[in-house]
């Protein structure tokens, strides 16, 4: 692309940076895409145009806009509460086709556990032949959920946390490996989940089993998903990096999609907390209210904050920028 072909298609977001600077707009979500696009043009012109007076221009307009946006920002709390009431919003709806592509990836999965445990003639197969007679002997026994009350709770919580964060953060570092890793792992984990429920269904447990799981599911599934999602929005940005070079696209992916994961750790440790010390109880300690209570609560939790809230935010910025 020639150098004034190149300016004739991007002027206008530099027109806009400039408006950012005369503080004519103070849109925050305006202010950090025209960064985002600034340094992304300004990589294009170092490599192509490296001695123009456009690398200049670009140089100290995007550096300007940086101490912009970087230079007044202090360590106080309300950054801390406008990074989870704002920024990780912002970023859940920016990519929400990649957490939908996540679900259904993690249904079908899901739904294929169920079908192949079904339908296997042995059902150690999926699960493992320790683990489902170990589920058995508890049916027997009448405690079907015994397993999540192995163990102490406060060793338990530590264990489940760390095990889940780890997951969640191997699903997103995978989206580096162009994203199939990261459905690999969706798809692992949805057959599993499908699997587990449908051999307590066979013994006729099912509802015992879902009554658990889900108390610490609702929160632990969905976190999992968000963090696919978040890989997928990660290796998206190197495979399919549109006009920008490929490294300042997987940049920009990686920028967006990290701030998810990292909200996500508050609610790992919830899951865990939740599985580690309540979920035990489920067996016959738990009244029925008190356990729908808090499966419908959880659930309420994170459709209030990864859907509800993201449309919320993006309307209000779209309310800002008008």
């Amino acid at each position: 692309m020639k150098e004034v072909q190149f300016i004739r298609k991007n002027k206008e977001k530099w027109l806009i940076a400039e408006k950012i600077l005369k503080k004519e707009i103070k849109s925050p979500d305006t202010i950090v895409e025209a960064y985002e696009g600034l340094s992304a043009d300004l990589a294009f012109v170092l490599t192509h145009y490296p001695n123009s007076d456009l690398a200049d221009y670009l140089n100290c307009l995007t550096l300007r806009l940086h101490n912009r946006i970087y230079g007044k920002r202090k360590h106080k709390l309300s950054s801390l509460v406008r990074f989870f009431s704002h920024d990780v919003p912002l970023e859940m709806y920016r990519n929400r086709k990649f957490m939908l592509i996540s679900i259904v990836i993690f249904v079908i999965s899901t739904a294929v556990g169920v079908l192949s445990q079904y339908n296997l003639a042995d059902e150690t197969t999926i699960l493992g032949k320790e683990y489902v007679e170990m589920s058995l002997k508890n049916i027997e026994k009448g405690a079907p959920m015994a397993v999540y009350g192995s163990g102490g709770a406060y060793e338990s919580f530590w264990f489940i946390a760390l095990n889940n964060i780890w997951v969640a953060v191997l699903s997103f570092i995978s989206g580096v490996l162009t994203c199939f890793y990261t459905g690999f792992i969706m798809v692992k984990n949805g057959v599993m989940l499908g699997a587990f429920i449908t051999l307590f269904s066979q013994h006729g447990e099912l509802v015992n089993c879902l009554k658990a799981v889900w108390l610490h599911g609702v929160v632990e599934i969905s976190s999992i998903i968000i963090s696919g999602g978040a890989g997928l929005a990660l290796g998206s940005g190197w495979l399919f990096p549109g006009s920008y070079p490929r490294i300042t696209s997987f940049v920009m992916g990686a920028r967006s999609s990290v701030k998810i994961v990292v909200a996500l750790v508050p609610f790992f440790f919830f899951a865990s907390f939740i599985e580690s010390y309540i979920t035990r109880l489920s067996d016959k300690d738990m009244a029925l209210p008190v356990n729908l209570a808090i499966i419908f609560g959880t659930m309420a939790l994170i459709l209030l904050y990864f859907v509800y809230l993201p449309v919320k935010v993006h309307n209000a910025e779209i309310h800002t920028d008008n």
